[in-house]
């Protein structure tokens, strides 16, 4: 394999790296405590300051882009905690897909690789129908007896653990998303509040159908029109945080020109790793100057679908029938990180939580750190991932809960082989916050 040219390699970060942001770090370290890589090893290049100086190092021609540092920028989870607790406003979630934006121009991956992320980045996530065939593909799988053969004839130990794990707890998929069983309008119940449009996702469509499903229905029970435009794509995070940020642009527009002609008040997300990326559009597009004002309006209104309940919907009522008010039932909740530390929505969730009636919303301690799935983490890292995971298991069975919840589909993967691998051997649930609430609606 052709090793790329160092000195191009540094160019091109120069070029790339938003230097004002790299000078903003005062290297104060108030990031390390929040960093789950640096919790996890102790060692100053895993920190958010650690990586900020290798950049600026680079950068300043004071060091060679080399392995170690592509694999430094790799092993961020991006998770970006420690940018709440940044007193200097650093926005390191930008730098560090600045950086690895430059690392994919002068790329070192084999073959086998280089094919999979031109199939999945390009070929796939991009294209509302060949997505309905994956869906179709992994349900005939499912569902056909090929999964049941495939198992019990061992020929799955020929596939990498991280994917074994996955296929272990995939929930059954499907090629039918939300839009196929709803329709593109789904009005409000009562008199309407406003009128939304639902970022469904691409993933989310195929997997987590029946999510996207109760999201709009419960939204249209909280009082909203619910619009849900089929022309939408991906909305380019893994291909951000995967240092394709060209491509990550090119989704953008496509998705700013679709809701836009729409004219509705708020777009509203599900899932917190696509809703992190939808709210930065104006970011993503900001030196474009063609797009950038639509990006702006289309980041403006976006929201969490929890936040948008809670402010500015008319909360239903949910009660949990198998519940009873001597014996409440125990809930717990898992941050997703980029609903937290991006969105800013971490309590929103809590609150609807604490409304259905019986339940008992029990913390666990750091339920804000990261599970360890962080879009494609848990694959491309399966050693770190892995021993997050393990971490945050122990905190999740110290809160006795029957249902442990949360409000992304990487993370509630995550959570579901976490209480496969080390669940403390009695029942627990996970589920998606929404899928939760609509099943309690009184």
């Amino acid at each position: 394999m052709n090793r790329p040219d160092s000195n191009s390699l540094a160019r091109t970060l120069l070029e790339k790296l938003d230097y004002d942001q790299l000078t903003n770090c005062m290297r104060c370290g108030f990031c390390l405590p929040a960093c789950p890589t640096f919790k996890e090893t102790g060692l100053e290049p895993e920190s958010p300051r650690g990586r900020i100086a290798l950049m600026k190092a680079v950068a300043d021609g004071l060091m060679e882009p080399d392995d170690m540092f592509r694999d430094q920028m790799n092993h961020c989870l991006g998770c970006r905690a420690c940018e709440p607790v940044c007193p200097a406003d650093v926005k390191y979630g930008q730098l560090i897909e600045q950086a690895r934006d430059a690392i994919e121009d002068h790329p070192v991956h084999s073959p086998p690789v280089k094919g999979i992320r031109k199939l999945l980045f390009k070929g796939i996530f991009p294209h509302r129908n060949r997505l309905k065939s994956l869906g179709r593909t992994i349900n005939f799988y499912q569902t056909s007896g090929l999964r049941r053969l495939a198992r019990g004839t061992g020929i799955m130990r020929l596939i990498p653990k991280p994917l074994l794990d996955m296929e272990r707890i995939l929930p059954d998929a499907t090629a039918q998303g939300v839009i196929e069983q709803l329709g593109c309008v789904h009005p409000a119940k009562g008199t309407p509040i406003a009128r939304v449009a639902l970022f469904r996702g691409c993933i989310m469509d195929v997997i987590f159908a029946g999510t996207n499903v109760n999201t709009v229905k419960l939204l249209a029970e909280a009082g909203f029109e619910v619009v849900i435009p089929p022309e939408q794509t991906c909305c380019g995070a893994l291909h951000a945080h995967s240092g394709e940020l060209e491509l990550a642009r090119n989704l953008a527009r496509i998705n700013v020109k679709v809701f836009k002609e729409l004219n509705v008040d708020f777009v509203v997300s599900n899932a917190g790793g696509c809703g992190a990326l939808l709210v930065e559009y104006d970011h993503l597009l900001h030196e474009d100057e063609v797009w950038k004002e639509r990006a702006a309006w289309f980041a403006s209104r976006v929201l969490d679908i929890s936040k948008l309940l809670v402010e500015h919907g008319r909360i239903p009522a949910f009660a949990d029938s198998a519940a009873t008010v001597a014996e409440p039932m125990i809930v717990t909740y898992q941050d997703s990180c980029h609903l937290r530390n991006v969105m800013r929505s971490g309590s929103a969730p809590r609150q609807l939580i604490s409304q259905v009636a019986n339940v008992t919303l029990q913390e666990m301690k750091e339920a804000d750190r990261c599970c360890g799935s962080a879009g494609i983490y848990n694959l491309t890292q399966p050693e770190m991932a892995g021993k997050i995971l393990e971490h945050k298991m122990a905190n999740v069975n110290g809160t006795g809960a029957r249902y442990l919840l949360t409000s992304n589909p990487g993370c509630l993967l995550q959570m579901k082989l976490g209480v496969e691998l080390h669940g403390r051997g009695e029942p627990m649930e996970v589920k998606h916050v929404v899928d939760f609430l609509y099943e309690r609606l009184s």
